[in-house]
């Protein structure tokens, strides 16, 4: 047996161990059936290569399992130095690798030098023969991963470069009338500048902007206020091709929400100067990336891309942080030159599901601004707003592009507290923010049982609005045979069920367990049929929540959508769910819902884009790679009045304060080589 054979062996044996996925061996084995000989791989003369290694089996198996936990390269320093650390073996299973692989390469240098020699891998700079794995310098790739990341970091650089002429003059002007100019004239000693007057200036004349901040900062209040920026200052307005997009359905229908009602709290402001209802009026809904670039069921090929771009001016796109790398790249690739793009997210969120960490790449270190004097200078003069020598530096254009929103003015009180010290990663500061008085806004069950769990799903806590007794209750109200029949009604009815179940919600770190999603939902449906709430007849019940988890176009559901399971008026004895969006209700036939399943209680990746008054999050009792800061801090800011955090271990807290996710990717190092392509200096504008 060689010894790629006998490490492939050895892998195996970790998939049994719950080590690796059945995925990553089975790639690592394809890998090592591919030969220089291979048409996939080969040319005419293709040059002499060695046969498959181990070292190559084990950074294929390495990679694939890396890039099923949201990274898009495999480091090979750090794959030398501490692979433990790296895929969170125990020293015995990697002395187990060791054992079948034999001798493995002693640094970076070594591994590049073993993994260029093979024929499938392609070496960035030499011949390209369509290799599957790709060998960027001390990163290796599945090759559409490498592929993307380049046409991101390409595009941003571009896009990042084109700036504007615009009327500074003209854009101050503007700005006066759409914030509040006596707050300007008169500001606080310590409030240091307006960054939503800074950010509608930045924006305005860039093809490519970030606005990134904490909960209650006012990405959409800002954004509102560009838009109407944007139709003032542009020749025809009402010609202005606008867009809005979100990842999913439930984060795009509160951002035109939001927008809608910032826009109409602006006409009485600009009054006659600017037909801002009218123009407001014609702003399309929001919609889903995935529906505006034009997926279809039968085909990952999208409809829009560079051969068939889309036809907008202005793109704005809420909740970034969710936004994968290959959906990133799809939607840069599908976008006119001349396009405004706008990127609004908190980049200390939670990243996305799948590979990559595109915004907080982008924007890592927003807060810090690195501005350049010439940036500085056009701020103060088309937003009235000085910023401060400490923001001045030497950044690359992007960082020009990119302003970060800091005052928070929902997050003032002990969730605030609580979720910057989760966010500068300080247990000590943690705790104290932890120890609020019994019914305040925070509260911390340190030793909880699933029970204390139960108890919180079924009626919250003393202080807190919640649990799910209010919204089923309601079911109890539901307008009778002959009232059912007027559809005003009992559309209001059902509206009112909506609201009041997304009141409350329950948040866990992991999917499977006692403490996940899956055991937390069966206890919890047990538990409120104890109590009389519901009463399951199969599958679809009256007041079951459901989450839909794939995307379907042909019915128009989207993945991470939730509704709730209700009687179809029209039907006796058919079941719909009703969904909200913004103000509108909306149903299907629960029976044409394909992918579903019951949502009491949600992971907290899946809860990015939404807002509850009450949340309780659930972490498990010991605290694994996933459990990290990113995750606290995006299930605290999930509440606005309330939150409660329950622990059946106190020490995973810390644990989880302490851990920092950090996605392998070499976007940031793309993106400094393809600015120095555009002819960029840093410092210059």
């Amino acid at each position: 047996m060689t010894q790629a054979n006998a490490l492939l062996a050895g892998l195996e044996a970790l998939v049994e161990d719950g080590m690796l996925r059945h995925l990553g061996v089975a790639f690592a084995r394809f890998i090592a059936t591919l030969s220089a000989a291979s048409p996939a791989i080969a040319a005419d003369a293709a040059p002499a290569a060695p046969a498959t290694t181990a070292p190559l089996v084990l950074a294929s198996a390495v990679l694939s399992e890396l890039e099923g936990r949201g990274h898009s390269c495999l480091n090979l320093g750090e794959l030398a130095a501490d692979p433990c650390a790296l895929l969170g073996w125990t020293r015995e299973q990697w002395e187990g690798v060791l054992d079948a692989s034999g001798p493995l390469p002693a640094d970076a240098a070594a591994w590049q030098t073993t993994l260029g020699a093979c024929t499938q891998v392609w070496v960035v700079g030499t011949e390209d023969r369509c290799q599957p794995l790709v060998l960027d310098r001390d990163r290796l790739y599945l090759r559409r991963y490498w592929r993307n990341e380049t046409l991101v970091a390409r595009q941003a650089a571009m896009r990042a470069a084109c700036v504007r002429e615009v009327d500074a003059a003209r854009v101050r002007d503007w700005l006066d009338r759409l914030f509040d100019a006596a707050a300007q004239e008169a500001p606080a000693a310590d409030a240091g500048p307006d960054w939503q007057r800074i950010a509608c200036a930045i924006a305005v004349r860039s093809s490519f902007s970030i606005i990134t901040g904490g909960p209650g900062t006012g990405k959409t209040y800002t954004v509102a206020r560009l838009l109407a920026l944007l139709f003032a200052l542009a020749e025809d307005p009402e010609r202005l091709r606008i867009a809005l997009a979100a990842p999913t359905g439930k984060a795009a229908a509160r951002l035109k929400q939001s927008i809608d009602d910032a826009l109409g709290g602006l006409v009485a402001r600009v009054g006659a100067a600017l037909p801002l209802a009218q123009l407001a009026a014609r702003l399309p809904s929001a919609g889903t990336l995935h529906s505006l670039l034009g997926a279809r069921p039968d085909t990952r090929a999208l409809r829009h891309h560079a051969g068939n771009p889309l036809d907008i001016d202005v793109l704005v796109v809420d909740e970034a942080s969710m936004v994968h790398l290959e959906m990133m790249a799809a939607l840069l690739d599908a976008l006119p030159a001349t396009t405004m793009l706008i990127l609004l997210g908190d980049k200390d969120q939670l990243a996305s599901v799948e590979a990559g960490a595109v915004l907080g790449d982008l924007c890592s270190d927003a807060q810090h601004g690195a501005y350049v004097q010439a940036t500085a200078d056009y701020a103060l003069a088309a937003s009235g707003q000085v910023i401060a020598a400490e923001m001045l530096g030497a950044g690359d254009m992007l960082a020009q592009q990119t302003v970060m929103l800091r005052k928070s003015r929902r997050f003032g009180g002990p969730i605030g507290a609580l979720a910057s010290a989760v966010n500068a990663g300080d247990p000590a500061a943690v705790q104290e923010s932890l120890r609020c008085p019994d019914g305040g806004p925070v509260h911390w069950i340190a030793h909880a049982r699933q029970s204390d769990v139960l108890a919180l799903a079924t009626d919250g806590r003393a202080g807190a609005a919640g649990g799910y007794r209010a919204y089923l209750a309601l079911l109890q109200k539901m307008p009778r045979a002959d009232d059912a029949a007027d559809p005003v009604a009992y559309e209001a009815w059902v509206k009112s069920v909506l609201l009041a179940f997304d009141t409350f919600r329950i948040l866990c770190a992991v999917r499977e367990g006692e403490w996940g999603v899956a055991g937390l939902n069966q206890a919890i449906e047990q538990r409120l049929e104890r109590e009389g709430l519901i009463r399951r007849r199969g599958e679809w019940y009256a007041g079951r929540p459901v989450m839909v988890s794939r995307n379907d176009y042909g019915v128009g559901v989207f993945n991470g959508d939730i509704g709730i399971v209700l009687p179809d008026p029209a039907r006796a004895d058919a079941q719909r769910v009703y969904f909200l969006n913004g103000d509108a209700v909306r149903s299907v036939l629960a029976t044409r819902l394909a992918a579903v399943e019951t949502a009491y209680a949600m992971t907290v990746h899946k809860s990015q884009g939404s807002e509850f008054r009450h949340v309780a999050m659930v972490l498990p009792p010991e605290a694994g790679q996933v459990v990290a800061r990113e995750l606290v801090y995006t299930g605290i800011t999930r509440a606005r009045e309330c939150f409660t955090l329950v622990t059946p271990a106190a020490a995973v807290l810390e644990a989880a304060v302490l851990r920092k996710t950090k996605r392998a990717s070499g976007l940031q190092v793309l993106l400094g080589e393809a600015a120095m392509e555009e002819g960029e200096t840093p410092g210059r504008i």
